[in-house]
């Protein structure tokens, strides 16, 4: 088993939280990490109707039967339970329970109403490169992972990637958009997905995606909202502090997983992905995903951003660590241009940003220090940033 960054924080959180949560997409490892690491626990999934049915109807019984140490998997098919949880740490400091669900709205409204206090929230994602490179199934050329994407399945059991996504997304479709939401046209909701894969990078234009699709703009905002919650898209949202100009308030989409962005393109090859209209937004897209994924296995948030300005003026990824603020260009050339750092030298001259929280991260492999910036290859650009 490939080692998750996440393990060891999830030890170490256990011993000061009764309860751990831990949230992500379908197939993203939850299950197998919280066995890994809470291996002494007593697993039950909430998939089985019998113990959803229980832990429904008699909630006291159900906590007292199976023991002090508990991993509830899918817990968010069970939102009543959540209030008796609260009572039960409450009343035995012996307890510990793992949480993990799929759909993350609907679990931490639970969490937050019941849970406060009491809980430790954590993200898992689909594997990182830095994860990866570990073992021996890490890949050469970023346009190998738009066409495996990070969904650990793939890579644990030797799968055909443009297979397994299609199914996964059939298999999203047809179970999570309808638990989360009441959607009858899955045909259309598939090709608002393509749609949204189509888009990736862009500042979202919820009339533009309802004329082309033929459904009101309040729909493509509950369209959106369903794809955020089931953890297959995310927005980025535009820097909020004001340096005299006017900025956009638009914010851009994103897909968690590049792989399944780019199965939802059409792409099946490695060769396709070179030639592809979106190879550059994929690769920003690519990037930034890590990035996040950095930030969640340490078990911080990310607090990340895009700027732009009404002139055009614009910074892929603003990432706030409060102190001050780092400044990320992204670029899929593995040739580095001067060019490139335009809009770093552009954000600098507002912001007074230091050099040292200047960044290009761009398709080579050379880690370089200059006078207007630093240079991360895509390989290692988690290291660079976040040393």
């Amino acid at each position: 088993m490939i080692n998750r960054n996440l393990h060891t924080v999830l030890q170490t959180a256990s011993l000061k939280s009764p309860v751990i949560s831990v949230t992500g997409p379908r197939q993203s490892g939850k299950t197998t990490l919280a066995k890994a690491v809470f291996g002494d626990y007593t697993y039950l999934n909430f998939e089985d109707l019998s113990l959803r049915t229980f832990a429904t109807d008699d909630p006291t019984s159900f906590l007292k039967t199976y023991g002090k140490k508990l991993i509830l998997d899918e817990a968010q098919h069970v939102p009543t339970l959540f209030s008796y949880l609260q009572l039960a740490v409450d009343e035995d400091k012996e307890i510990r329970i793992v949480v993990t669900g799929s759909q993350n709205l609907l679990l931490h409204h639970k969490i937050s109403q019941s849970l406060s206090g009491r809980v430790a929230l954590f993200t898992l994602l689909p594997f990182s490169i830095e994860e990866l490179q570990q073992s021996s199934l890490a890949k050469e050329d970023y346009e190998d992972y738009f066409v495996s994407g990070f969904y650990p399945r793939i890579y644990d059991e030797g799968l055909d990637p443009a297979k397994w996504l299609n199914d996964y997304i059939q298999t999203y479709l047809e179970r999570d958009v309808r638990q989360i939401s009441n959607i009858i046209d899955l045909h259309r909701f598939q090709q608002f997905l393509k749609l949204c894969a189509g888009h990736i990078g862009q500042m979202i234009n919820c009339s533009s995606f309802g004329n082309e699709l033929g459904i009101s703009y309040h729909t493509v905002q509950n369209w959106l909202s369903v794809l955020e919650a089931s953890y297959v898209i995310f927005r980025l949202y535009p820097y909020h502090r004001n340096f005299n100009k006017r900025l956009v308030k638009t914010p851009k989409l994103y897909f968690y997983d590049a792989g399944l962005a780019s199965v939802l393109l059409g792409l099946k090859s490695k060769d396709q992905a070179q030639l592809h209209f979106a190879k550059g937004a994929l690769f920003e897209n690519l990037v930034i995903a890590e990035l996040m994924k950095n930030r969640y296995n340490t078990g911080n948030r990310p607090d990340f951003y895009f700027w732009r300005d009404n002139t055009g003026n614009e910074v892929d990824l603003i990432i706030d660590e409060g102190t001050h603020q780092k400044a990320v260009e992204i670029k899929s050339s593995r040739v580095i241009n001067t060019d490139f750092f335009k809009g770093l030298s552009n954000w600098r001259k507002i912001s007074e940003a230091s050099p040292d929280n200047l960044f290009l991260v761009y398709g080579g492999e050379e880690n370089q220090t200059r006078a207007n910036g630093n240079v991360a290859g895509w390989k290692t650009a988690s290291k660079i940033l976040f040393p």
